[in-house]
């Protein structure tokens, strides 16, 4: 039984009974006096616990209240391993996204350290045992991503202004966000978008400004959005198109044939031990710089116009050494 549940059962057999003597609550908690003590006055300082031993009537008993907060334990309570098991979630969501998780959640792990701090093991330390390594991640206004997580769970309209890349201009779109997506350390806002009566796919860090419509966002389902955006390779998305055929090098299909490059690929070894991956695409652009990663270790097969491309592009990876 750990701390918790002791707590639980002390509250269970104090109010259920006038007085409980110290030797039920040692039998019934299977602790030793000296854990029965600490416990006790653990409930008495962080919990205001108006607990009293009656010398009377040889026992325990909850006494009038004490001045001070009200006596109660948390409607909510985790055994140790869940309790870590959250702390870890915390962390790990924290550095995705600093500080959007923070103000919401401090008022629990305040309570949660109420509850297990006591025992020497300081919550501080989540954050020096598990860290997330982050590469590439764009920076972005952390009030755009609150307000179109509200707009997405409120089913709410937005109005943007959104920085173009490619065109190297601003424009301005009215959209109805459906979900959030968070793709190689950037997030990505998948949505309706009224101007061009489409959907879309934004990312975040180009997003300019946000404002909240008052019309109700329109209703795209699942399906839809899986028929858009999931498909095809990467985070440009779009039906798939064509097959992309690759040969890895028996070096490395050794790490090649764990890893997933698309939930549709399908991959196998030939008769000299490379590893053929094939998979789905629609636009090339990811899928030739995930390539070109693999450098000498990968050979694409098929289809011929992707081959060129690849070519082409160390080709002009040569020039720039020259």
């Amino acid at each position: 039984m750990n701390r918790t549940e002791r707590f639980y059962l002390i509250d269970k057999m104090l109010a259920e009974s006038k007085v409980v003597s110290r030797q039920e609550l040692i039998e019934e908690l299977s602790i030793s006096w000296a854990t029965l003590k600490r416990d006790m006055a653990y409930l008495k300082d962080r919990f205001n616990a108006p607990i009293i031993h009656d010398r009377e009537l040889g026992g325990y008993r909850f006494d009038t209240p004490n001045i001070g907060p009200k006596y109660e334990l948390p409607g909510l309570w985790f055994n140790a391993d869940e309790t870590y098991a959250l702390l870890a979630m915390h962390q790990m969501l924290s550095e995705l996204e600093p500080g959007l998780l923070t103000p919401h959640v401090a008022p629990l792990l305040s309570r949660l350290e109420a509850i297990y701090g006591v025992d020497g093991r300081p919550f501080d330390d989540v954050s020096k045992k598990i860290r997330l390594a982050r590469t590439g991640a764009r920076r972005k206004n952390p009030e755009h991503f609150g307000l179109l997580t509200r707009a997405i769970l409120e089913k709410m309209q937005i109005h943007i202004r959104h920085f173009n890349r490619p065109r190297n201009e601003y424009t301005e779109r009215d959209l109805s966000p459906l979900r959030m997506v968070f793709y190689r350390n950037n997030w990505y806002l998948e949505c309706w978008c009224h101007t061009r009566g489409a959907l879309r796919r934004f990312s975040l860090d180009a997003i300019d400004s946000v404002r909240m419509l008052d019309s109700a966002a329109q209703t795209v389902s699942d399906a839809e959005i899986e028929d858009e955006f999931g498909g095809s390779y990467g985070i440009y998305g779009g039906k798939p198109t064509q097959n992309a055929v690759l040969k890895f090098s028996i070096h490395a299909s050794r790490w090649v044939e764990k890893e997933e490059w698309h939930p549709a690929q399908i991959g196998k070894f030939d008769a000299h031990g490379h590893y053929i991956l094939e998979i789905p695409y629609a636009d090339p652009t990811e899928l030739i710089m995930d390539i070109l990663r693999q450098g000498h270790h990968v050979e694409v097969l098929e289809p011929e116009e992707l081959r060129l491309e690849i070519r082409k592009e160390t080709e002009l990876m040569m020039n720039a050494y020259k």
